[in-house]
């Protein structure tokens, strides 16, 4: 799995606005308000609506947490020898008016991707966790995959269209 794999096509196509930004931060939940705080920026000169800005928000927060309790919880770091080595890997791209999300861990790895997916389902209900992250990411966000290999990570990646015109206009 290799970060980037899904984003773009790398071809930059003349009169296309594109934008990249990369931050690799440590998989601690002080920084899960950082790196919504730095995509929202990011997205600003699109300007989003306070709307989409919350959507993308919300989806970027979800998807840190899991990395941060989720990929690196206690049993793996302890196992791994890894402790203090836990590092969140994100990355943003525009692309006209289609803002990427890609958040990497290189952690525990999801066994059942399906199951994850689910709606309420937890591995973590003793931390009161509401098993709805990737159901808000899918609800906020216009696309959404999950690439896991269990003992090497886990990749999210999310799209979101901003501003007025349909993915159906796009498309054409």
């Amino acid at each position: 799995m290799e970060t980037g794999q899904k984003m773009g096509d790398g071809v930059r196509r003349k009169g296309i606005q594109r934008n990249e930004m990369y931050m690799t931060f440590d998989a601690v939940s002080e920084n899960e308000a950082f790196a919504r705080i730095a995509v929202a920026a990011f997205v600003s000169p699109l300007n989003p609506t306070m709307e989409e800005i919350s959507d993308i928000k919300t989806a970027v927060s979800e998807a840190v947490t899991n990395a941060i309790i989720h990929g690196y919880d206690e049993e793996f770091t302890q196992g791994s020898g890894a402790e203090g080595a836990a590092q969140v890997y994100m990355r943003c791209l525009i692309e006209e008016d289609v803002l990427h999300v890609e958040v990497k861990d290189t952690g525990k790895g999801i066994e059942d991707i399906e199951k994850a997916m689910e709606p309420l389902f937890t591995t973590k209900p003793e931390m009161d966790r509401s098993g709805m992250g990737f159901a808000f990411m899918e609800a906020f966000m216009d696309d959404l995959e999950v690439i896991s290999k269990p003992g090497v990570g886990t990749m999210v990646l999310m799209k979101k269209k901003l501003g007025t015109s349909s993915w159906l206009v796009q498309e054409e």
